[in-house]
């Protein structure tokens, strides 16, 4: 033999043989997809034990636990309440402007969650992934699970505020929920994929993902009404706002403002009311993140084989 083969190491049980036998080979895009996911399956209940895993050590020696999850999604809301709900006067224009803020924050907060959880899951994990064989995809899904347990739990405070304000979100709408959530899971975890392998070959992905979160947050209608992008890029700059619609956490924001914010229902005449067809968009975008978790789940197995050495 005149060259090696990376992908091949000395076999234990043919010692003085030398022979070489072939731990890994660089899975084909077409091939293997259905195997890797029911590998996934089989170590499901690994998977839900990284999942508590995720929830203890995150809050691990902490007094207040896991009110933590709730703190930053509610000093955001405090901040942008007073800042563009006061001071440039939104809350004037926007009703029940402070659950209009948090539909739209709970959301977000999911979603980042989920992508910065999932870009370090791989570099964090490096002990198991050099030590043990299991579905290295289990690291960035244990990370969706997490990051739903702390959706549901700032849920109840969306429900809390409802309680306070006596408002409550049509009931004809809320079936767009379930299926945001579903579009923004699927999207959010195929990034996190990409990401959480691509950050092993390069550390750098972690910074430039939270530049890049920044940037999407004010790409997505949130702090600031959709009317307020259509009315400026009106006539030659329609373009723009087609592109600015067709961004996914536009289309899954305005879902949740639809179905939760209660000062968006039609018969108040509310101006911000979004009153396109969500259910389609959703349903393309559901549609495309779909190829692209596939997609993304192809690109995970091709680079996995060398986790263990770059790490």
């Amino acid at each position: 033999m005149t060259t090696a083969d990376p992908t091949a190491v000395r076999s234990p049980a043919r010692e003085g043989q030398d022979g070489l036998q072939r731990v890994f080979s660089r899975p084909r895009w077409f091939r293997g997809a259905g195997r890797d996911w029911a590998d996934v399956w089989r170590y499901r209940e690994l998977l839900s034990n990284l999942v508590r895993k995720e929830l203890k050590v995150k809050y691990k020696d902490s007094v207040l636990g896991f009110f933590w999850t709730l703190v930053r999604p509610l000093l955001q809301l405090l901040v942008y309440s007073v800042a563009i709900g006061i001071f440039l006067g939104s809350g004037k224009q926007i009703p029940e402007f402070g659950i209009y803020l948090f539909t739209g924050l709970v959301a977000w907060t999911l979603f980042t969650d989920i992508i910065g959880g999932s870009t370090g899951s791989i570099v964090s994990n490096a002990g198991l992934v050099k030590k043990v064989y299991l579905p290295l995809e289990l690291f960035p899904f244990s990370v969706v699970g997490a990051s739903a347990v702390n959706f549901v739990l700032q849920l109840v405070v969306l429900l809390g505020a409802y309680v306070v304000t006596g408002t409550w979100p049509a009931p004809g709408d809320l079936f767009l929920v379930p299926l945001a959530l579903l579009v923004l899971v699927l999207f959010a975890t195929a990034l996190g994929l990409i990401l959480a392998a691509a950050n092993v070959y390069l550390r750098d992905v972690q910074y430039l993902v939270e530049v890049g979160l920044l940037l999407w947050f004010w790409m997505t209608p949130i702090v600031y009404d959709w009317t307020k992008v259509q009315q400026n890029l009106q006539g030659a700059h329609e373009w723009l706002f087609q592109l600015y619609m067709a961004n996914p956490m536009t289309n899954v924001v305005l879902a949740f403002q639809r179905a939760l914010w209660p000062g968006g229902r039609t018969e108040q005449g509310a101006p911000f009311y979004y009153d396109g067809n969500l259910e389609l968009r959703l349903a393309v975008v559901g549609a495309v993140s779909l190829v692209l978790l596939w997609f993304a789940q192809r690109v995970f197995a091709r680079a996995q084989g060398n986790f263990a050495q770059e790490l």
